[in-house]
């Protein structure tokens, strides 16, 4: 098998359920770890190997830890999937340094590039039963911005389906801040301006 083939199978075949619990924000998560203790087994079952590095890249007055994951055949070292996403780092961030804030972003922006490798869609729970009594008192935290931003972006490249950008780029409108779909747009450009060049 090639490595599309095989990462086809591993999408198929992973399943890492959102066992963390954020005690606060009353709701269940999975993170960066959760994802690469499921992967693992499968990575080995079909040969295949995966590294995560991080770039730190200014983007006007704000940083962002830019994560990337190489995923490699293991039979065919010449055949690699790349795949990143972006976090930002807060300006501050109660009861943390400043290399503890650079490790949240970096923790975040891996779970997110693995979460777009391995096809893996965050939105989910969103609309499971357990947040059923829920929806109808969330609100859009993406902002009305980003709202309009994104019916363009979509009209620009002909996407019929929100639905397919929210789950290939792991975000929700009622799970996302305007703060954390800065980065997530970035990447979306950039993906979308190679396609057509």
């Amino acid at each position: 098998m090639n490595i599309y083939q095989k990462l086809s199978k591993l999408q198929s075949e992973l399943k890492c359920p959102k066992s963390q619990f954020n005690s606060f924000g009353k709701y269940k998560f999975r993170n960066c770890e959760d994802i690469m203790e499921a992967a693992k087994p499968l990575l080995l079952s079909y040969s295949l190997t995966v590294t995560m590095s991080d770039d730190i890249i200014n983007i006007g007055d704000r940083f962002y830890v830019k994560a990337t994951a190489t995923l490699v055949n293991a039979e065919k070292p010449d055949e690699i999937i790349y795949a990143s996403a972006f976090a930002r780092e807060a300006l501050t961030k109660k009861g943390m340094d400043d290399s503890q804030i650079t490790g949240t972003a970096s923790s975040y922006a891996r779970k997110y590039c693995l979460n777009g490798l391995y096809a893996i869609d965050d939105t989910k729970d969103a609309d499971s039963m357990e947040n059923q009594d829920n929806k109808q008192s969330k609100q859009i935290i993406i902002g009305q911005d980003n709202i309009n931003w994104l019916s363009r972006f979509c009209k620009t490249h002909d996407i019929k389906d929100k639905q397919i950008l929210m789950s290939k780029y792991s975000f929700d409108p009622y799970g996302t801040t305007a703060e954390q779909f800065d980065p997530i747009k970035i990447t979306m450009e950039s993906d979308y301006q190679k396609a057509t060049t």
